[in-house]
């Protein structure tokens, strides 16, 4: 199990005495909640066999002092902005000391920003983009209440990390927080908690995990991180590769559990090291037709033969892990080779690798994306990718990415000289 004792070490060394993962260790809660308040405000999900795990938080809670003031329902799917206000007003109402959340990343964003607008106030559109709540809150002297993150799901990697997703669900776009600020003091990943998963969000969460693994390395080219973030892609990547399917085959397998929860909490050091780029960027104007993990699979592969001249040092790590000889392939051509590499994955674990098979795609999804990309507030996305973009490139690079992902050809795909 070396890939097992690589990606605990890797995560000892992101989050040290701060994080609890593993199995039973949900009672955790207790006496971390307790190092930072004694009185908490609890935002958890409702899910079929979640009530023993809920009941196992708040015991816990009591064991060691704290008083769960309020039981607040977290927040839809996507993080809907509409959820935001009534959670920071159930915040402001309770008083507590400290924020506990249970749940998925949708939940535990929901989490981070509504205690931004409940110190903060305006609207969340004043905090989309980077650093700009660490900004506020410097201006105003003030500070958010500490938050306990309990993770339920293989997936975004919430728990460990300084992102918020937002969902305007009226457009169909979602927006992204980046601070340091939001980051939760404290963080739980029972990895058993994941065995009633559907096999969808099994599906979603892993490819979510090669996501932030994959995007981060290859933007990594030439930062100081490098050397480590092709430690966390390797083992990140290559844990899912792995578990993914035999999870779907036998989703009480613990061994593969504990290696999807391994892989994607990878993910979240990976992002934390570095920023997602061209398949997050687009993942963001399709969440009406796609969740967040299959449309940054989807996309990935495409984005991976445009990419393909600047990275040829990651595309041959990533070839090695997908268990495919490119050692004599260059450029274009190695990025090919491992985009086909990742469609067949895909194909594997029953996910469509073209967007015109996506029921519900249409022409405007692509429109909605390239008008994404020339957002200020995106901008972080751009400045990510391994061949940066400007708002003037868009149309001409970034469409004919889009274009291949839609018709599943790869020849459209334009390189930028």
């Amino acid at each position: 199990m070396a890939d097992f004792d690589k990606a605990r070490a890797l995560i000892r060394e992101f989050k040290g005495d701060s994080y609890a993962h593993g199995f039973g260790v949900l009672s955790r809660v207790g006496p971390f909640a307790a190092a930072l308040g004694q009185k908490a405000l609890l935002v958890r999900d409702v899910f079929p066999g979640g009530e023993p795990h809920g009941a196992c938080i708040t015991g816990a809670l009591a064991q060691s002092g704290v008083e769960v003031l309020k039981v607040v329902d977290g927040a839809r799917p996507n993080c809907p902005r509409e959820d935001l206000s009534r959670i920071a007003g159930e915040i402001q109402a309770a008083q507590p000391d400290v924020i506990v959340s249970f749940g998925g990343g949708s939940t535990i964003d929901a989490a981070k920003a509504a205690e931004v607008l409940r110190t903060l106030g305006g609207t969340i559109d004043d905090y989309f983009g980077t650093g700009l709540v660490t900004k506020g809150l410097a201006a105003g002297g003030k500070k958010l209440h500490p938050h306990v993150a309990i993770q339920t799901a293989a997936s975004s990697s919430a728990h460990l990390t300084k992102y918020s997703n937002i969902t305007d669900l009226a457009t169909g776009q979602k927006k992204l927080i980046v601070d340091e600020a939001i980051v939760p003091a404290r963080a739980i990943f029972d990895y058993g908690v994941t065995t009633g998963a559907p096999a969808s969000l099994t599906i979603d969460g892993g490819l979510d995990g090669i996501a932030h693994s994959l995007e981060v390395l290859y933007g990594a080219i030439g930062k100081p991180y490098y050397g480590r973030m092709r430690e966390v892609a390797r083992t990140g990547i290559g844990l899912v590769l792995r578990y993914l399917p035999e999870v779907l085959k036998e989703p009480a397998n613990l061994e593969g559990r504990e290696g999807l929860g391994l892989a994607t909490d990878l993910g979240g050091y990976a992002i934390m090291l570095g920023g997602t780029n061209g398949g997050h960027l687009t993942s963001f104007s399709l969440i009406d037709i796609l969740s967040h993990g299959r449309a940054c699979a989807m996309l990935n592969p495409y984005y991976t033969v445009f990419f393909a001249p600047a990275i040829e040092e990651p595309l041959q790590l990533v070839a090695e892990v997908c268990g495919i000889d490119a050692r004599n392939l260059h450029g274009r051509d190695l990025g090919m080779a491992v985009a086909e590499a990742l469609l067949a994955f895909q194909v594997k674990v029953g996910v469509p690798t073209r967007l015109g098979d996506v029921p519900g795609f249409t022409p405007a999804h692509i429109t909605r994306a390239l008008a994404a990309a020339k957002d200020p507030q995106l901008k972080m996305k751009l400045e990510n990718m391994p061949v940066p973009l400007t708002a003037a490139m868009i149309d001409d690079y970034m469409g004919p990415v889009l274009e291949a992902a839609r018709t599943g050809n790869l020849s459209l795909i334009r390189n930028v000289n």
